[in-house]
């Protein structure tokens, strides 16, 4: 497909750039099939805005008379206010940025619009921006990505004697959302990896995502099985739960449903782990929400932000009817939950709520970074992300189609990897020296989810990245932000390791809204901490 066909105005002058924090700007507009640039023109400034398309997540267009001509309802007055007509288009960031553009002329303004409706909202991967950058510092032959499951096990020689590397779905063909290797109980063959996928939804049968040093006990996640009202049993699975505690007293399962959500998902052929079949564990439910209801959370949190009433009473009421940072404090508890169990009682943990591709992630990601210093360095937090959430089969593409302007409402979109980074923001606010990593690098990912240079975040699994060759035709975020250059931009100088685990207090007050990310300066603003003029901190 040609760009160029839903392009019908690739150039206009005289458009006058409304940015909050910024004097208005008067310069050339430019559309090209991944950008929207804006250049400066006035004498001695240099500013431009460098926009992704991808990063739009509504525009809202009023073609009106902008050029100061009264209202004249003269057939004389009509003309000539019509030949002085202009356009307004406002542009809504998925970043949660806001740029408004005067443009003149009216079918200008509309040709414009409508190229930007088009070129954001394209769905086709392999036509995406990551496909065709090419900076001069990366090389497509570069290592793609920080680690891999087969790098992970032989890091952990602990681990070697009970658990070992199965690659029994090198072709995708077992769990489309799993990666070709994954570590499983040595006592558990290939043969009954396979019933045990059947067992599960998705096929997301259990998998080993961390094991603990300090005491050798483990996280494994998967999905829920699928038991159905006839209480079906699968004697691989329940096998499997025994080789993962290997004759310890007892493993815990938690649940990130609540048990009334469990027991009706019994009646659509889902389930959980009944006491009688898994008789050594303990199921603990918690619920999180997730899909639809955190997707208008979202929404309501970035209303409450922007609204132009400066009354405190109505801002506060708004933002606790959002529900987001309730939202925070049920993660940051069911994490801490997590890690209690493995740090401090000493037991192994399976969690899972649904599918296993959101929630399930959001406390394992959380529970490691609260119990283990590695996690915590630069590279290990990204690797962590990696790990937990790129090869793990969260559906980025899904989940990240729109952000909180859209008016386009898919059922599969939830801002969950968001949700993820803001309970990261919390416990960076609460152990500032805790973590070798700066809040920047949390807003360069908030936006990179969304819209990015980089193919690490496209597609909705290992499979599909795959099937489109993106680890050989797009370059790799992880790897750029490891850059010497950007290193030194992410880096907290007051880091200073620990070894100890870091318990994220989860009371009411301890808790903040996240204002580098959500408190907009004005109701149409920009977040302080994100630079206002490219679509990134570093403007191309």
């Amino acid at each position: 497909m040609e760009f160029s066909e839903h392009i019908k105005t690739a150039n206009v002058e005289d458009v006058v750039l409304r940015q909050p924090l910024h004097p208005p700007s008067r310069g050339t507009l430019c559309i090209t099939g991944h950008h929207l640039l804006f250049s400066d023109r006035e004498e001695g400034s240099s500013r431009q805005v460098f926009l992704l398309l991808r990063n739009i997540d509504a525009i809202e267009k009023s073609v009106e008379n902008l050029l100061g001509y009264s209202s004249l309802f003269s057939s004389a007055g009509r003309s000539e206010r019509i030949s002085g007509s202009s356009g307004t288009i406002t542009i809504k960031c998925k970043d949660l940025r806001v740029l408004q553009l005067d443009i003149p002329g009216m079918e200008q303004c509309l040709n414009i619009a409508r190229s930007i409706e088009t070129l954001s909202c394209l769905d086709c991967v392999s036509e995406m921006y990551p496909f065709f950058y090419r900076p001069s510092d990366l090389s497509l032959q570069d290592q793609w990505g920080l680690s891999s499951p087969e790098k992970h096990y032989t890091q952990m020689k602990e681990l070697q004697n009970k658990w070992r590397l199965s690659t029994v779905n090198k072709e995708y063909t077992l769990c489309p959302s799993y990666p070709a290797a994954v570590i499983v109980p040595m006592d558990v063959d290939d043969e009954a990896l396979k019933k045990v996928a059947k067992f599960r939804q998705g096929g997301r049968f259990p998998v080993l995502c961390y094991y603990h040093r300090k005491n050798g006990m483990v996280i494994v996640r998967s999905s829920q099985p699928l038991t159905g009202a006839n209480r079906k049993r699968c004697r691989e699975d329940e096998h499997f739960f025994q080789a993962v505690i290997d004759g310890s007293d007892k493993g815990y399962i938690i649940d990130t449903r609540s048990s009334q959500q469990a027991q009706q998902a019994r009646m659509t052929g889902g389930g959980f782990e009944s006491k009688s079949c898994y008789n050594h564990w303990k199921r603990l439910h918690r619920q999180m929400e997730r899909g639809k209801a955190l997707q208008e959370s979202l929404i309501k949190l970035v209303e409450a932000c922007g609204d132009e009433a400066n009354n405190m009473d109505r801002w506060l009421s708004k933002l606790e009817n959002s529900k987001w940072l309730s939202h925070v404090q049920t993660a940051l508890s069911t994490a801490g939950l997590l890690a209690e169990c493995v740090e401090r009682d000493g037991h192994s943990v399976l969690v899972h709520g649904s599918e296993g591709t959101d929630s399930t992630l959001l406390i394992s990601t959380l529970a490691q970074l609260i119990m283990d210093p590695s996690c915590r360095t630069l590279e290990g937090f990204l690797a962590l992300l990696e790990r937990e959430w790129v090869q793990a089969g969260h559906p980025f593409q899904q989940r990240c189609a729109h952000s909180a302007y859209s008016h386009a409402r898919l059922q599969q979109e939830s801002p969950v990897f968001l949700l993820l980074l803001d309970c990261v923001w919390q416990v960076w606010h609460q152990f500032p020296l805790a973590l070798e990593f700066s809040e920047a690098l949390l807003l360069r990912l908030a936006t990179e989810v969304y819209a990015s240079d980089y193919g690490t975040f496209l597609c909705n699994n290992e499979r599909e990245r795959c099937a489109l060759g993106v680890k050989e035709k797009t370059h790799c975020l992880f790897q750029a932000l490891l850059r010497s250059r950007e290193r030194e931009l992410y880096s907290n100088p007051l880091y200073e390791p620990t070894e100890l685990a870091i318990w994220p207090s989860v009371q009411p007050q301890s808790l903040q809204l996240w204002r580098g990310e959500f408190q907009l300066v004005d109701p149409a603003g920009s977040p302080p901490g994100r630079s206002p003029g490219g679509n990134k901190e570093h403007d191309h």
